[in-house]
């Protein structure tokens, strides 16, 4: 594959994305928090280094997220089927405990930087969810 070197500036770039489906944007943030963590690990201690890796672990790739999605809508709708509401059950409780350890290491590595949850939350970009 032949590349092409070229300069777009950061404003270009954020209208770039800015058009981009929900999924793939979440597939291109989640390629990013790991560029980043990358970058950042480097002049990282080890800890720090393991807790970020853990708390940029990420979402579910977008074809489970819209998976996901679906069988909260057809919960939401009452047309679920007992199989779809166990998997539905399942992939919830999998998904908090991803939640509980990720928020474990945001815990751990404010702790070792002297700060809090809500202060390290906002330096490493993370926003808290809303739920409906």
């Amino acid at each position: 594959m032949t590349t092409i070197p070229i300069e777009i500036s950061t404003e270009q770039l954020l209208q770039a994305v800015e058009r981009l489906p929900i999924t793939e944007l979440d597939a291109l943030a989640a390629k990013i928090a790991a560029l980043r963590t990358r970058q950042q690990a480097a002049r990282l201690n080890q800890d720090e280094t393991t807790l970020l890796l853990a708390i940029n672990q990420g979402h579910l790739p977008p074809e489970q997220q819209l998976h996901f999605d679906a069988l909260v809508a057809k919960r939401q709708a009452g047309t679920i089927s007992p199989d779809d509401l166990q998997e539905l059950i399942q992939r919830t409780e999998a998904s908090e405990q991803h939640v509980a350890v990720r928020l474990a290491a945001i815990h751990e590595l404010a702790q070792l930087r002297g700060t809090t949850v809500a202060v390290m939350m906002q330096a490493l970009g993370i926003r808290a969810r809303v739920y409906d």
